[in-house]
């Protein structure tokens, strides 16, 4: 996010000064502390099985598609997805996820700020959400509704923007009637977010070296303790 690059996107090999970028945000002058700086996220099966609802749809359920990036997953996501949820008395959310390099197409920038893996667990994590398509098609397809049964298709009050072809990825949903926009009632997205964070960036950078830096201090009396023991 602060770096404005796309190193962090999936399927793309992380480069030399992205490491090292992303290293300095928390290091200070004289080394790095064990406790401070950027993690690196690593996926697993398990991962996705701890943050899965596990349920199916039931007969007479209402099952709901929603599709898009859920970026830095927020309260504007949370809102629209519990007023999708309000729509029906027995609803089934399925939400689809784009992967990383749809989503940069159609926001452009360093977007998604949180690659695929790290957004998957992130929507998964919503009460309200049944089900995750990781990596859906962009245009919601006659095969995808099919396939999942789905009896409604919803979207927020944001830009839908066109497929590479320029068409309509709701134009299937239209047709047949099931589309709807639902609107959240807030007014976040994750423009906001990045802007608020890249805003603050200084003072992230130097809260973080200050911190390191007294954890480093602890870390040398510490070793100089164990020193005059021995």
């Amino acid at each position: 996010m602060l770096l404005m690059t796309k190193a962090h996107h999936s399927n793309i090999d992380e480069d030399l000064d992205y490491r090292k970028h992303t290293d300095n945000f928390g290091k200070g002058p004289k080394g790095h502390s064990p406790w401070t700086g950027v993690s690196q996220f690593l996926q697993t099966s398990q991962k996705i099985i701890q943050f899965a609802s596990g349920k199916e749809p039931q007969p007479g359920d209402t099952i709901i598609y929603v599709a898009g990036a859920f970026d830095l997953f927020h309260i504007g996501h949370v809102d629209f997805l519990e007023k999708v949820h309000q729509l029906a008395e027995r609803p089934y959310i399925i939400a689809g996820l784009h992967f990383d390099q749809e989503v940069n197409r159609y926001k452009g920038k360093n977007y998604p700020i949180m690659n695929i893996h790290e957004r998957t667990l992130s929507v998964l994590a919503c009460r309200y959400v049944s089900e995750v398509v990781i990596g859906a098609p962009y245009a919601v397809t006659a095969d995808l509704l099919d396939h999942f049964k789905v009896t409604l298709v919803c979207h927020g009050m944001t830009e839908v923007v066109p497929d590479k072809d320029g068409s309509d990825p709701y134009e299937e949903p239209k047709r047949r009637g099931i589309f709807q926009l639902v609107d959240s009632g807030s007014n976040l997205t994750t423009d906001l977010i990045v802007q608020r964070i890249i805003k603050n960036r200084l003072e992230f950078e130097a809260r973080n070296q200050k911190k390191e830096a007294k954890e480093l201090a602890v870390l040398e009396a510490m070793k100089r303790l164990e020193e005059e023991k021995h």
